[in-house]
C-alpha cells in the first residue's frame, strides 16, 4: 500500500478569526463620513435661503399687516407657524373635535366651516411629545420636528438616490431637496418634511425588500398626510411583483404582512373621522366644503394652464405670483417625468411619483399651494441628480447655491407672503 498521497498532504489551514466588531467610535466614524456630507450641504443650502427668507421678510415688513392665522405676526418669525401651522398647533394644544358645521347662509365654494380634523394627527402628536419632554411650546416643538424631519428627509433621498447613481447623485439629489420649489415648508410648522422622511425611506426600504420596515414607514406616513395613498398603492404594486418573481426566495409572510400594514393609519384615521362626525365621508366633505379641496379629474389644473400665462386668475383664490411659480412647478413636473422613466429605476418610485403627481393635479385646490404639494415627488430630483453628478462636489455647489438665493424667494416669501403655503 502506498503512502505517497498521505505524505504529501498538507495540513489544512486553521479557520480564519472574525474580524474584530467596530468599536463605537470607529461606528460614529463612519456614519460622520457617510452621512456628514449630506447633512452639511443640506443644512447650508437650508440656512441660506432661510436666511434670505428672512431677510425678505422683514424688509417688507408686511407680515405685520396680516392676521396672525394668515401670514402675520409680531415677528417674522411667527410667519412660520400660520396658514396651516395655526391649525397644527391647535391640534398638538388641544386635540380633535371632528364636526360638520355649515357656514350660515353660505352661497360660494366655502359652505363649512374649517375644522382641525382635516389636518392628519402624526405631526402634532409628535409636536406634542417635544413639547413635553423639552418644554418647548407648540411652536418651538414644531420647529424642532420639521428641521430634525428635513434632515432625515435628505438622509432618505441621498440613500435612494445613491443606491441608483452613486453617492454624488445622492448628495445632489440631497441638495435639491433643500431648493426645491415648495421647501420654504422644510423649516416651518408644516407637515410635510416628516411626509417626505417616511416616503424616501419607505420607498428605500421596498427597493432592499425589508417589507416590515416599508410597511411600518408607510402605515405612519398615512397618519401624516392624505396622498400616503399613492405610497400605499406603490408598495401594493412593488409586493405583487416581489411576490410574481422572488417568491421562492423570500417566501410570502413579510410581504403580505407589509401589505396588510402599510393601509392601516390612513384607513384608520379617516374611519375614526367618519365615526366621530358620524358620517364615514365626512373627511373628504370637511376638505370640500371648508377648503374648496376635492378631486375633479384635473379640469381645474388644465384651466390654470391656460389661463395664468395670459393673466387670468379669475378661480377660487388668486394669488398672481405664487401661482405662476406654481404653473413653472407643474410643467417642471411634467417634463422631469418621462425622463425619470426613462431611467427604469424601481417600480415603487415610478408608481408613488406618477400616482402623486395624479392625486395633485388632479384636485381641485387653491393652485398656490401646489408647489408646496407636489414636495413629496421627491423622485423627479433624480434625472436632475444624475446630470450634476457629474460635476465635482464643489462645483456642484455653484448651481445649487444659486438655487438656494433664490428658494428664499420663490420657496419662502412667495408662498408664505404672496400665496398660501
Amino acid at each position: 500500500m502506498s503512502l505517497g498521497p498521505l505524505w504529501n498532504a498538507h495540513p489544512a489551514p486553521p479557520p480564519a478569526e472574525p474580524p474584530p466588531a467596530p468599536t463605537s467610535r470607529q461606528r460614529l466614524r463612519l456614519l460622520v463620513r457617510s452621512h456628514g456630507p449630506v447633512l452639511a450641504l443640506y443644512g447650508t443650502l437650508k440656512l441660506v435661503g432661510f436666511g434670505v427668507f428672512m431677510f425678505l421678510l422683514e424688509s417688507t415688513g408686511s407680515f405685520r399687516e396680516k392676521n396672525p392665522r394668515f401670514g402675520g405676526g409680531a415677528h417674522a418669525w411667527d410667519v412660520l407657524a400660520t396658514w396651516d401651522g395655526w391649525w397644527y398647533r391647535q391640534v398638538a394644544e388641544h386635540g380633535y373635535d371632528p364636526a360638520l358645521v355649515p357656514v350660515p347662509g353660505a352661497r360660494g365654494p366655502i359652505t363649512l366651516e374649517g375644522n382641525s380634523a382635516a389636518f392628519f394627527p402624526l405631526y402634532p402628536a409628535a409636536m406634542r411629545l417635544v413639547s413635553e419632554v423639552t418644554g418647548l411650546g407648540s411652536f418651538g416643538a414644531g420647529l424642532t420636528v420639521s428641521v430634525l424631519a428635513s434632515f432625515a428627509a435628505a438622509l432618505g433621498i441621498h440613500a435612494v438616490a445613491a443606491q441608483l447613481g452613486g453617492r454624488r447623485a445622492g448628495l445632489a439629489a440631497a441638495g435639491l431637496w433643500a431648493v426645491w420649489p415648495g421647501s420654504g415648508v422644510e423649516w416651518a410648522v408644516y407637515s410635510d418634511s416628516l411626509y417626505v422622511a417616511l416616503a424616501a425611506w419607505a420607498c428605500h426600504a421596498v427597493m432592499n425588500r425589508r417589507w416590515l420596515t416599508a410597511g411600518v414607514l408607510t402605515c405612519l406616513a398615512g397618519l401624516n398626510r392624505p396622498t400616503a395613498g399613492a405610497l400605499i398603492a406603490a408598495l401594493g404594486v412593488a409586493v405583487l411583483l416581489a411576490l410574481h418573481r422572488h417568491r421562492r426566495e423570500e417566501g410570502v409572510a413579510r410581504p403580505l404582512a407589509a401589505l396588510a400594514i402599510a393601509p392601516l393609519g390612513l384607513i384608520g384615521y379617516l374611519a375614526w373621522v367618519g365615526h366621530e362626525m358620524g358620517d364615514y365621508g365626512g373627511y373628504f366633505k370637511l376638505q370640500d366644503g371648508a377648503w374648496a379641496h376635492t378631486f375633479d379629474g384635473g379640469k381645474q389644473t388644465l384651466d390654470i394652464l391656460t389661463s395664468v400665462p395670459v393673466g387670468r386668475f379669475g378661480y377660487l383664490a388668486a394669488f398672481p405670483v405664487a401661482d405662476i411659480v406654481g404653473v413653472g412647478v407643474v410643467l417642471l413636473a411634467l417634463m422631469l417625468l418621462p425622463l425619470l422613466i426613462r431611467r427604469r429605476p424601481p417600480t415603487v418610485l415610478v408608481v408613488y411619483t406618477v400616482l402623486t403627481l395624479a392625486l395633485i393635479l388632479g384636485s381641485q385646490q387653491i393652485f398656490a399651494n401646489v408647489s408646496r404639494y407636489l414636495l413629496p415627488a421627491f423622485p423627479l430630483f433624480l434625472p436632475i441628480a444624475f446630470a450634476l453628478r457629474r460635476l465635482s462636489p464643489l462645483m456642484m455647489c455653484w448651481p445649487l447655491g444659486i438655487a438656494a438665493v433664490a428658494s428664499g424667494s420663490y420657496a419662502g416669501f412667495v408662498l408664505f407672503e404672496l400665496g398660501v403655503p
